[in-house]
């Protein structure tokens, strides 16, 4: 009699926490599988009823009939077959064609809701009380069951979460990533939640409360620098709109801005500051050796960014005094921390004069890079000194035919190889 009564307690705790369900997943009657006490199943925890109501079935119809009238309403349901189940997911089953297009393809899926098979050691009782500390999808409900067989099975935990970041299920993925202690994931999780807003005082705030998270050093450098340089471009914008609008800036009037500099990048922010601020101070914001310094941008990337700005304002004086250096002594000469070679592009793809770009070929260190650009761009007088101090008297013979007759590139080439004084090596 004490078994059987200990069954029949099992069986009515069974019953009400089953019947409790419908009070904490989704009112959309359409999305979730219902069942009846006839042993359908009841979405994926039908296992729970079958397992309880085999242990004593003597004494059911004497406390059956109250929950037979609160589920007397829903129709039964008939599980389909699926294809997909988080028993699979546990063993690395998953077919990849299903997890390559991010969409599950089981059957059981109904609208934006998904039911799957799950097995847990929790009671009904204490299950519905977990599920009682906020209404949830029943998608999310069960996943969140399954956090603890997830953590010892990384291969569905790896597709769970890509899945979950795929399809934007922040809440549930930073759950997730609590549950398993990643803590520099999900700092990096709620970071990225910036790109979801829109109004850029917001953002500055959000970015401001993101310093904060836990991330690794690195990472909270990125962050601090990310808040530091939308705080300086909201001030640029507002200084820069007020300028354009009251006609006060040459600049301004003669290249009127595309677009405004809010949310740009920081190379980006750097070439804006360098084609219409590059004269500043350095104590001013917008200034761009202000920005090199604040956000510690290395001379390479520096001097790639403003010889671009420069050069498309044509502005080859400016271009000029950005390699050159000069030693104690006071004398100057041509340093370029990106390579001259590169500088000869970024001139040529901006229309630089010939006399500019001869003056940058003659600085690249390569004879035969020197020539070939040379050649390439129509430096013609690079090219016919080069080939008179390599003694090579055959090329400087070719490259005769090259130049325009009766040119003064002509006259050159027939000057140099009618002079006698030169010991030619061929």
């Amino acid at each position: 009699m004490l078994t059987i009564h200990c069954g029949q307690n099992h069986l009515k705790e069974s019953k009400r926490a089953v019947n409790s369900l419908r009070d904490i997943v989704d009112d959309d009657d359409d999305d979730l599988e219902k069942v009846s006490w006839s042993g359908d199943p009841v979405g994926s925890i039908s296992w729970s009823i079958k397992e309880t109501a085999s242990s004593s079935t003597s004494s059911l119809e004497s406390r059956d009939s109250s929950l037979q009238k609160g589920y007397s309403s829903y129709s039964a349901f008939p599980k389909q077959a699926s294809s997909y189940s988080l028993s699979s997911l546990f063993k690395g089953e998953v077919p990849h064609t299903q997890f390559g297009q991010m969409g599950f393809s089981s059957t059981v899926s109904r609208g934006n809701h998904f039911i799957l098979d799950y097995s847990s050691d929790w009671s009904p009782k204490d299950t519905v009380r977990r599920m009682q500390r906020g209404k949830v999808r029943t998608f999310l409900f069960h996943l969140l069951i399954l956090f603890q067989e997830l953590e010892v099975r990384q291969v569905a935990l790896c597709h769970l979460i890509h899945f979950l970041k795929e399809t934007s299920e922040q809440k549930l993925l930073l759950d997730l990533l609590r549950f398993l202690d990643r803590t520099e994931e999900v700092a990096l999780s709620q970071y990225r939640e910036h790109l979801n807003i829109q109004d850029v005082e917001k953002r500055r705030e959000f970015l401001k409360g993101c310093i904060g998270l836990p991330f690794s050093a690195e990472d909270t450098s990125h962050v601090q620098d990310h808040y530091t340089l939308l705080e300086r471009q909201i001030i640029i914008e507002a200084n820069d709109r007020h300028l354009e609008t009251a006609g006060q800036s040459e600049i301004f009037r003669k290249y009127p801005r595309k677009a405004s500099i809010l949310n740009m990048p920081l190379v980006t922010t750097l070439f804006y500051s360098c084609f219409y601020h590059y004269t500043e101070a350095e104590g001013t914001f917008s200034s761009p050796t202000n920005l090199k310094k604040t956000f510690k941008i290395p001379d390479k990337q520096y001097v790639l960014t403003a010889l671009a700005a420069r050069a498309k304002l044509r502005a080859w004086n400016d271009v000029d005094a950005l390699f050159t250096t000069k030693n104690w002594l006071g004398y100057t000469k041509k340093k370029a921390p990106i390579g001259f070679h590169r500088v000869v592009e970024i001139l040529q793809r901006n229309n630089a004069p010939v006399q500019v770009l001869q003056e940058y070929v003659r600085l690249v260190e390569d004879v035969e890079t020197q020539l070939n650009l040379a050649t390439k761009y129509k430096c013609h007088d690079v090219v016919i000194d080069t080939y008179r101090d390599l003694k090579d008297r055959i090329q400087l013979a070719a490259y005769r035919c090259k130049v325009e007759r009766g040119s003064a590139e002509e006259e050159k080439i027939d000057s140099i190889l009618n002079n006698t004084q030169i010991r030619w090596k061929n």
